[in-house]
């Protein structure tokens, strides 16, 4: 699990963890809506073309063999979390609480990416008490979901076992409440819209992304779009994240390196222009 810690730029833990307390908001994550409310309500985002989540059989902390297949029928919250990781620690007890609210027609899955021997996640469960499933997860099963960088990160697969949300980083449980209840088809008082996910919740649906963070195609012919965004889909960045250049600018928008390679491959379908390859500010 060591490249994944080497993705991950944690420091002052404690100070960082109290900001990120006190400043988490319900409304501000990947596939939401902009932070606000439509009309003094919260504004939900559920992806209305979702995939299937990649299938995986994994023995739990207690031995006990589990898999998303196994809970068709209800919401999965699928948690990609350490011991190691403050963030994740904060959201332990508002987790247990989710999964007492919701008892049987929830399941949260925690997969640990700890590099240290089972037992000791297995030891830190039984100390925080925790009352849903916790597995120890391969590097295979990171890069099935598109890769982790950055922890937590949570997926909320629908009764169906289908993708329909991601969030990475500290969130509010007020979030995730609202969420499960659409889901669960139960009263919310939140406004629930349907987009279509074009890498922000599954990073491999960025080839149908038509907008990237930075890049402004605006200048381009249809011809010459669609050769711009092919070439992103099909050239790796060379920062170390694994991803190609599409998927990358989605991730991480403050990635310079995918933002200079992004915008020499605009520059040249524009014919050598530097100023097609900036998007207004």
């Amino acid at each position: 699990m060591m490249r994944l810690k080497q993705t991950i730029f944690v420091t002052a833990v404690g100070a960082l963890l109290l900001l990120v307390v006190a400043f988490r908001q319900p409304q501000q994550t990947l596939g939401d809506a902009p932070a606000g409310a439509q009309h003094g309500r919260p504004t939900i985002r559920l992806i209305s073309n979702p995939d299937p989540a990649p299938n995986f059989k994994l023995a739990d902390v207690e031995g006990q063999p589990i898999s998303p297949a196994d809970f068709r029928g209800k919401v999965v919250l699928l948690t990609f979390w350490a011991t190691w990781c403050g963030p994740c620690r904060a959201e332990v007890p508002d987790l247990i609480a989710l999964q007492e609210r919701y008892k049987d027609r929830l399941q949260i899955i925690a997969l640990s990416v700890d590099d240290g021997p089972a037992d000791s996640v297995k030891q830190f469960v039984k100390a925080k008490h925790i009352n849903y499933r916790v597995a120890v997860a391969p590097d295979e099963l990171q890069d099935k979901f598109g890769g982790v960088h950055g922890l937590p990160t949570v997926f909320l697969l629908d009764t169906s076992g289908r993708m329909v949300q991601r969030h990475v980083g500290l969130r509010d449980p007020a979030l995730y409440d609202l969420e499960i209840r659409a889901l669960l088809g139960l009263p919310v008082d939140a406004q629930v819209e349907a987009v279509e996910d074009t890498g922000q919740i599954f990073l491999a649906n960025a080839r149908r992304a038509t907008e990237f963070p930075g890049l402004d195609l605006t200048a381009l012919n249809p011809d010459q779009k669609k050769a711009v965004i092919r070439k992103l889909n099909e050239e790796n960045c060379t920062c170390g994240c694994g991803m190609t250049l599409a998927e990358c600018r989605i991730n991480d928008a403050k990635c310079g390196v995918s933002l200079a390679r992004s915008k020499k491959v605009l520059q040249a379908a524009a014919g050598g222009n530097p100023g097609a390859a900036a998007a207004p500010r």
